[in-house]
């Protein structure tokens, strides 16, 4: 069957939950998912949106979906795209989905002017290291992912910055 991208609606939201949680339990994060229908809408389609989502469709079925914004590099001096997840149903994985989703993006990035495409992977994540590096994406070995999130986003943001 073919495939077709295309760009997620605001009807998509319970959808886009649904691959969320799909990623999420694939990643064996699902304890980790708060998202909700609302929020995504407001953050997805509301007044200032933070992200955008692409829908991978095969006969009128969803199978896969990338999620992704804009970020800026300031060495390249250009915007990018940063690719925040990219799932595919398990029953749709090798059948070119995911090169799909990122073909896709990759075009999104030449036409808008981005000097970078770029995203993580989780380090046991064989599969999709071994998917990543079929298509010339390279790992960066020299930086590592740093968070704050939760109850210590909140304390740091609590401080009283210093000046000097």
């Amino acid at each position: 069957m073919d495939t077709t991208i295309r760009r997620a609606s605001e009807r998509d939201v319970p959808l886009i939950l649904e691959l969320i949680r799909g990623l999420a339990e694939y990643e064996r994060l699902a304890h980790e998912v708060t998202a909700t229908e609302a929020g995504l809408r407001a953050s997805l389609f509301g007044a200032s949106p933070g992200a955008e989502v692409v829908i991978a469709e095969s006969g009128g079925e969803a199978v896969g979906f990338a999620l992704f914004f804009q970020n800026f590099s300031t060495f390249v001096g250009k915007r990018g795209i940063y690719l925040e997840d990219l799932f595919v149903k398990p029953a749709w994985r090798g059948k070119g989905v995911g090169r799909q989703l990122l073909v896709y993006l990759a075009r999104l990035a030449v036409e808008r002017d981005c000097g970078r495409l770029e995203w993580a992977v989780l380090d046991w994540n064989e599969p999709a290291i071994r998917f990543y590096r079929g298509l010339g994406a390279r790992p960066m070995h020299d930086w590592t992912v740093f968070r704050v999130a939760g109850d210590t986003l909140h304390q740091l943001a609590a401080e009283r910055a210093e000046t000097r």
